[in-house]
């Protein structure tokens, strides 16, 4: 059964963008209710009510991976780790995005599944790509074209995406090897708890996993989880190693650890969350407070980001261009453009981060030790970041 928890509003889509903001395009954005919910019976917490797949994952999709220098890193990494470990001879990812992780590999062993088709083109260039969404049609399509059974399926930060997870791990388990593995990363319910980041909520995020939830989901699937790693990308993730139910992996000590803990932070009860509504309702008095003094005092506010947690941030607490002057973000095709909802006007950090600015909310507050990296000036001369996350608070070091 189905409990609504947190009510975060009326939200835009977090990627869309808006070219201007005239009456015309104002009048077509596209608004839905955030209402988020927990499976009483598997302990899933979810968006009540997704949004329609197409409507997000366009030819317009603005998110490039291999755009962040933290990112790239990342991916590297893995790619280099899960090799070295389970030695695949056939690799697939869903969600690959522009090919950050599968650039990694030899181009003959890859195959890449990406709805977004301006990204799809990218990758098209390197290796085999679909450029569609992942179901088991598509599971059924590469078995017919000899593409089945893979030794290594990776997904980042998309099956938290796909609303049916009947026709995602039906489709994993019909194309994966005897003893393949299928390994995932989503942000951690349990950090989002710890961290009161309520802004890992928003459209594309349809559900946010704890490893109680992913256990209990896949075993109907003929799936098992037998592995899991901590991350600190996305400011807490966790990624999941999962194989057939018949599969040769144990069950680790560190997966049986992480259910422990999950379990005694109590995930699998609603008071929990009902408690965290609670807070993240106080979160938002506190920030709007804060920036509404600080433009009394004359202040000069940016945001630093123009991420999608900044959406449901900015929509959910109803900071405008009244508070907020302009937000950068080093992304290229968001620059030009206004940020869903509050509109407010995106440029080049290049351009927005001079002397004049006194305040950035720092809406990537995921990427902090980047960031404060990259602006030690803004930081020598007295500038200060505003962030929310664990609690509303302003940041120089």
């Amino acid at each position: 059964m189905n409990k609504v928890f947190l009510n975060l509003g009326q939200q835009p889509l977090a990627n869309s963008f808006l070219k201007d903001i005239k009456r015309s395009t104002l009048r077509n954005e596209f608004f839905y209710n955030l209402k988020i919910c927990f499976n009483t019976k598997n302990y899933l917490v979810s968006i009540k009510k997704p949004v329609n797949p197409k409507k997000q994952y366009t030819d317009q999709y603005a998110h490039r991976a291999s755009e962040s220098k933290t990112m790239r890193l990342a991916f590297k990494q893995i790619a280099k780790k899960l090799f070295k470990r389970f030695k695949p001879k056939k690799i697939m990812e869903i969600g690959s995005n522009d090919g950050v992780f599968l650039k990694n590999f030899n181009k003959k062993s890859v195959i890449a599944v990406e709805p977004c088709k301006n990204l799809a083109r990218i990758t098209k260039k390197l290796f085999k790509t679909y450029d569609e969404f992942w179901n088991l049609k598509l599971s059924k399509k590469l078995i017919k074209e000899k593409k089945g059974e893979i030794d290594l399926i990776f997904s980042a930060n998309t099956i938290s995406h796909i609303p049916n997870l009947e026709e995602t791990f039906t489709g994993i388990n019909n194309i994966l090897s005897q003893d393949g593995v299928f390994v995932i990363e989503d942000p951690s319910l349990l950090k989002v708890l710890q961290n009161n980041s309520y802004d890992q909520f928003y459209d594309e995020h349809v559900y946010v996993f704890s490893s109680i939830s992913i256990n209990n989901i896949i075993k109907k699937y003929g799936l098992r989880l037998f592995d899991i790693e901590h991350l600190t990308t996305h400011g807490g993730s966790n990624r999941y190693y999962i194989c057939k139910e018949k599969g040769k992996y144990k069950q680790s000590l560190r997966l049986k650890r992480a259910l422990k803990k999950e379990l005694s932070y109590k995930l699998d009860k609603i008071k929990s969350y009902y408690k965290f509504s609670k807070r993240v309702k106080l979160s938002r008095k506190k920030l709007f407070k804060l920036i509404e003094s600080l433009k009394k005092r004359n202040k000069k506010i940016i945001s630093y980001g123009a991420t999608y947690k900044s959406t449901t941030v900015f929509n959910y607490c109803r900071i405008n261009s009244r508070m907020i002057d302009y937000v950068t973000d080093t992304t290229l095709n968001k620059q030009g453009k206004y940020t869903p909802g509050t509109h407010l006007k995106i440029i080049s950090p290049k351009d927005g981060i001079n002397d004049n600015i006194d305040y950035a909310f720092l809406g990537a507050w995921n990427f902090k030790k980047e960031i404060f990296k990259k602006e030690k000036n803004f930081l020598r001369r007295g500038g200060r970041f505003i962030t929310h996350v664990p609690k509303v608070t302003t940041l120089s070091k």
